[in-house]
């Protein structure tokens, strides 16, 4: 399939491409984003500007990973269904095989003096990190006192009442819809200004001109090729296949360990997630906590901090940080005997499919509608209300983890016992100045502070 009998887009080529972004999508989704646009936009001239973030403007909308989610709906565009697969596939896979062997790593060497200095130092650095989401995101999106109420709300409802993810998400949606009835302009107010920081992201890495010699391949103009026409018995195809794919695997999960098994928990459990996640990966960590760590109990508090830290300085989504947490849950139940190793790799592969899954359902099933009518997406008043509510959530989670960095000895029954760890205090309060102060990469502060961790930790400091 070609999109142009002029200026034909090889399948090779693509294909080339997706694998190369999957190595190199650092810097989170604005990061990502604007990788793809510099390449197919800007250098290769493969589709339009006003096409890529029209193409943006869905995948913002729906749960789940939005710079996988576009790289999928990107492929399907230039080659239809497999083309969208690959892209989607390629995207993740090199985050999946390289967090595997971190985990590998972690569960083998994490005890080691050297490496615990390493993982001590990325703590701090991670719950600054968490702070500055919430930051980032409340500043563009608690735009007056409804939403920044609705955000107080939520933080209360997590924090103190311990209220589940999904019941704060779905009082926060009624909240939306009555809001946006009594007030529309306070509950949409944020979705004529949330095209989010990644959409804001890639629109700054735009050329003002287009310097390329000829038109983009993939125009605002080109016909609709069939496989981008919407056909509802095609949609509804896709969706069937979708859910197929995941009631097989689930009866799968519970034939061969039952209904009750950790991997048939797993696959529940992350399949909510991927449900919940508006937002982005930030969104839905304060579900994945709840889940993972309290009620399950797959991973410690410390080691969650952890796997977000390696989530982050690894390429591919941020929700990636779910294969750390399945490989870690299925070391701790044994899921194969005999085997941590296998026990971990088995549970990460069935965490990873059951997240990812709904995405590419999304995109094949909605992709042709939105290519059909390219109208404007706009947020609607309930998503406004539930996007206040997970600035709420993530600024508790950044207490949380302030709180288990900080006084590492406390307890739920203490809280402050052991007395506060100064240094953790300081390594915070520096990571959070270099990130929202000095504008310093991610990756850049993680390293730093795990230096320091390795120094503290060999001269005796810790």
């Amino acid at each position: 399939m070609t999109t142009s009998a002029t200026h034909p887009i090889s399948f090779v080529d693509a294909l080339k491409f997706w694998a190369k972004l999957g190595y190199i999508s650092f810097g989170g989704p604005a990061g990502q984003i604007a990788i793809m646009h510099r390449e197919l936009v800007d250098e290769r001239g493969w589709i339009s500007d006003a096409r890529f973030l029209h193409a943006l403007n869905y995948c913002m909308v729906l749960p789940g990973p939005e710079a996988q989610q576009l790289a999928t709906y990107l492929g399907w565009i230039m080659h239809g269904r497999l083309g969208g697969i690959l892209a989607g596939g390629l995207f993740v896979l090199p985050s999946l095989v390289l967090l595997i062997a971190l985990s590998w790593i972690y569960v083998t060497w994490g005890s080691q003096p050297i490496v615990a200095g390493i993982f001590y130092g990325i703590k701090p650095a991670v719950t600054a990190i968490v702070a500055q989401a919430a930051w980032r995101i409340g500043g563009r999106t608690l735009r007056n006192r409804w939403l920044v109420g609705v955000a107080i709300a939520a933080f209360l409802a997590i924090s103190i009442l311990q209220l589940p993810f999904p019941a704060i998400i779905a009082a926060a949606a009624i909240i939306g819809v009555v809001g946006g009835r009594l007030n529309p302009a306070a509950f949409s107010l944020a979705s004529s200004q949330a095209k989010s920081a990644t959409v804001l992201a890639a629109q700054r890495a735009v050329t003002v001109t287009n310097t390329l010699p000829r038109p983009p391949i993939i125009n605002d103009n080109s016909p609709i090729p069939p496989h981008l026409q919407w056909h509802a018995g095609r949609a509804m195809g896709y969706a069937v296949a979708g859910l197929t794919l995941w009631v097989g695997a689930m009866a799968f999960l519970a034939l061969i360990g039952g209904g009750n098994s950790t991997l048939s928990q797993m696959g529940w459990f992350f399949t909510k997630a991927a449900l919940l996640t508006f937002g982005g990966a930030y969104a839905v960590l304060p579900y994945v906590y709840q889940g993972a760590v309290e009620t399950f109990q797959w991973l410690t508090p410390e080691q969650m901090i952890d796997g977000l830290a390696l989530g982050e300085t690894t390429p591919g989504p941020l929700i990636m940080v779910v294969a750390f947490v399945g490989y870690l849950g299925g070391v701790a139940r044994e899921v194969v005997a005999g085997s941590p190793f296998l026990s971990g790799t088995v549970a990460a592969l069935v965490v990873t499919f059951f997240t990812f899954l709904p995405s590419f359902v999304f995109i094949l099933v909605g992709g042709p509608f939105i290519e059909s009518t390219r109208g404007n997406l706009r947020l609607a008043a309930p998503l406004s209300a539930i996007t206040a509510a997970v600035v709420g959530v993530i600024a508790s989670l950044a207490i949380f983890f302030a709180w288990h960095v900080w006084w590492p000895r406390a307890t739920a029954e203490t809280i402050f016992a052991g007395g506060m760890d100064w240094l953790a205090v300081a390594m915070t309060l520096a990571a959070g100045i270099a990130l929202m102060r000095y504008k310093l990469g991610v990756i850049s502060v993680i390293a730093l502070c795990g230096a320091a961790g390795a120094v503290a930790a060999l001269t005796g400091i810790t």
